[in-house]
């Protein structure tokens, strides 16, 4: 079997056929040449539907989740939202309690609109679970680690209780990517990217992706709501994000390694109430993680001491790191869940979501060093 590092250089970076180029070209035509009678004479006929480059970047993205295919969209939310929305009218959806707001958001706002439902569940309790399947239960939804708390989930007992239940099992794996974890190989049938994150790595780029398992029915009503309803990936945005394949082993390395000095670093502080990342042994879901996960990521969250006003101090006092939204670029970013989240925030208000970037770790160290003690001045 072709190691993850190596098939991240190659899938989908077959050197052009025409051209002998290494790099991948960017096919940016909206719409191809056919026959009389519409007869494809490449195989492409009109962007909205697929176009060379994001063939290329669906190619790589399925070979390193292990599907048999994958469909790139616009943004997270619009994979998110069209694998969702793709379920027949009546299905429930079960979601984790701690989970990306957009998905939330979708579920309470626009699901009933197509007549799905959702409920959210502790996802670590499988006996919540189990306890929330109702006959019309079509799929479990599940995000680990989870945002912004790091909730971990086990893939394979989730993908037992759904397949069980005759539903699908759904993996969003952004947090974790392909890298550090490959949820099919546990179960999942689905498997979704926000490929604005680690994919794209440069903070540069939008785009979200879908990993299907089979390439069946569910497959084809996806790619058929993308094709008519337009979700689709600029040609420049999936070259970009197919660039950001290439090096994608080698910065998660790089994450995770920051991301555990740190981590050690804050729970240590008497700043901090608490830590929130899978690679610490006090963490309730770090055996799991050790189990499905070959690193624990280079995302984690913390709770200042003192409550909101706190935590605003202590990210208004860092110099360093980066107060913005999104996450997986090369800067570290802190973000107050709870303010971004808005009115209808679940985020604790003491919360800061950290996404630990490239920088020398004793750099990033010596950053939350000065702001915590800022902050307690």
């Amino acid at each position: 079997m072709t190691r993850i590092e190596t098939l991240a250089v190659h899938a989908g970076g077959e050197p052009d056929a025409d051209t002998g180029a290494v790099s991948p070209p960017i096919h940016l035509a909206t719409t191809f040449r056919h026959g009389p009678a519409g007869e494809r004479r490449a195989g492409y006929e009109y962007q909205r539907e697929s176009n060379p480059t994001q063939d290329r970047l669906e190619t790589a993205l399925a070979a390193l989740e292990g599907g048999e295919s994958a469909l790139a969209f616009g943004s997270g939310m619009a994979a998110m939202a069209a694998a969702l929305e793709s379920l027949p009218n009546g299905s429930h959806v079960l979601i984790p309690s701690d989970c990306y707001t957009g998905l939330r958001v979708l579920g309470a706002e626009f699901l009933p609109e197509r007549g799905i439902t959702t409920t959210a569940v502790d996802m670590g309790d499988l006996a919540a679970v189990r306890a929330a399947l109702r006959p019309e239960t079509r799929m479990i939804w599940t995000e680990t680690p989870s945002n912004p708390r790091l909730c971990v989930a086990d893939i394979a007992a989730l993908a037992g209780i759904a397949h069980g239940h005759g539903a699908l099992l759904a993996c969003d794996n952004t947090f974790a990517t392909p890298v550090l974890q490959r949820p099919m190989a546990l179960g999942a049938d689905l498997v979704m990217h926000s490929t604005t994150k680690y994919f794209g790595g440069h903070s540069d780029v939008m785009g979200g992706a879908l990993v299907f398992a089979r390439r069946d029915g569910f497959h084809d009503a996806v790619f058929h709501r993308r094709h008519v309803t337009g979700g689709i990936l600029a040609p420049f945005s999936a070259w970009l994000i197919l660039r950001g394949c290439r090096s994608l082993p080698a910065r998660m390395a790089w994450h995770c390694r920051n991301a555990r000095v740190l981590a050690q670093f804050l729970a240590a502080h008497p700043a901090v109430a608490a830590v929130h990342y899978p690679g610490l042994a006090t963490h309730p879901g770090h055996e799991v993680a050790a189990r499905q996960m070959s690193d624990f990521g280079g995302m984690l969250s913390l709770r200042v001491k003192g409550g909101r006003a706190a935590a605003l101090r202590v990210a208004g006092a860092l110099k360093l790191a980066i107060n913005a939204t999104s996450l997986g670029g090369p800067e570290t970013l802190v973000e107050h869940r709870a303010s971004i989240e808005g009115a209808n925030a679940l985020s604790p208000d003491d919360l800061l979501r950290v996404s630990v970037g490239l920088e020398a770790a004793e750099d990033l160290l010596a950053d939350f060093a000065q702001a915590l003690d800022a902050a307690r001045a």
